[in-house]
């Protein structure tokens, strides 16, 4: 893919709603939608796997509110994540909703997906044979061997990815055989490459006591809306051997308990955790980008955090 030269100044043309799991964004991304007579992107790694609906809080069609969502229940869950994937299909739809002068509100947590679809990021390649022999070593020596070879050779990517996170750690490791370079080289700072939308990006920012509850409430609702009977379907459809999908917050957890490896009661709490994990990363990952303003999504309501965000897109488009 060739660089692409920055957007030019003027109104945004894409809305992201970006923060932490929990903290409202697809329900604001419905309300930026409707107003502004626009679409929904999809830009959450785990709602692309269809079938992964309850342990995603994938919002069911009543909760859309008649606003059409886009990149929902794109993969099967044998299938393995692929940003640059994600970004073709992202731009596909992006481009589509401006030529029908449709704005196009991409709503997730995924910050390298949202970055991946608005700015002229570069995604090196694969080489098999180095994939494939890596994963051997993986299934042989386990995650953390790896990881410290990582830590060697690029701390700064050791320090993001998660010695547990197998996946990522031989991915990086096969970035760096390839290229030569560091995996954190194919990663270059927030907008240091430029947009290739003019994207208005809104986050929410949830204080972490509360942000904790909510998760633990969201956990709760997931297991009394199914979640253990969802995942014992998916693992009849090859979870397991799913790269990606077998590690998803929730998923992974039950897949251990219905293995025997945990309780049920230890595989929620367990996912609490992991998720609370994973919200501040995330929330770091979008500090770092100066071009995300924030909301307070506290203990306001949803009419009230609408309000905020749509006086932020009327000083983008004034200014």
């Amino acid at each position: 893919m060739n660089t692409v030269p920055p957007a030019p100044a003027g109104p945004p043309q894409v809305v992201a709603v970006v923060g932490p799991t929990a903290a409202g964004k697809s329900d604001l991304g419905v309300a930026l939608a409707r107003r502004l007579g626009g679409e929904v992107i999809n830009a959450d790694s785990m709602q692309l796997y269809r079938g992964m609906d309850v342990g995603t809080a994938k919002l069911t069609p009543a909760e859309r509110q008649g606003v059409p969502h886009h990149l929902l229940d794109v993969w099967d869950v044998t299938v393995t994540a692929s940003v640059a994937e994600y970004q073709r299909l992202a731009r596909r739809e992006i481009d589509r909703l401006l030529a029908a002068g449709r704005t196009p509100v991409l709503v997730g947590g995924s910050g390298l997906y949202v970055r991946a679809a608005v700015d002229a990021l570069e995604f090196p390649g694969t080489d098999p044979g180095v994939r494939a022999r890596l994963e051997a070593e993986l299934e042989r020596h386990g995650s953390g061997a790896l990881h410290d070879r990582l830590a060697a050779a690029d701390p700064e990517a050791a320090r993001a990815i998660l010695p547990s996170n197998g996946r990522r750690v031989v991915r990086a490791l096969e970035v760096i055989e390839i290229t030569g370079r560091p995996f954190t080289a194919s990663l270059p700072g927030p907008g240091a490459e430029g947009e290739v939308y003019r994207t208005a990006q809104i986050g929410i920012a949830v204080e972490r006591p509360e942000l904790d509850r909510r998760i633990a409430a969201r956990v709760d609702r997931m297991w009394r809306a199914g979640l253990v009977a969802e995942v014992g379907a998916l693992a009849g459809a090859g979870l397991r051997e799913g790269r990606t999908a077998s590690r998803a917050l929730g998923y992974q957890q039950v897949l251990a308990a219905l293995a025997g490896k945990c309780t049920e009661e230890e595989a929620r709490e367990e996912t609490v955790r992991a998720t609370r994990r994973f919200a501040r990363r995330q929330e770091s990952w979008f500090r770092r980008d100066p071009r995300v303003r924030w909301l307070r999504g506290a203990h306001e309501a949803q009419e009230g955090l609408e309000e905020q965000a749509w006086s932020l897109l009327e000083r983008a488009v004034t200014s």
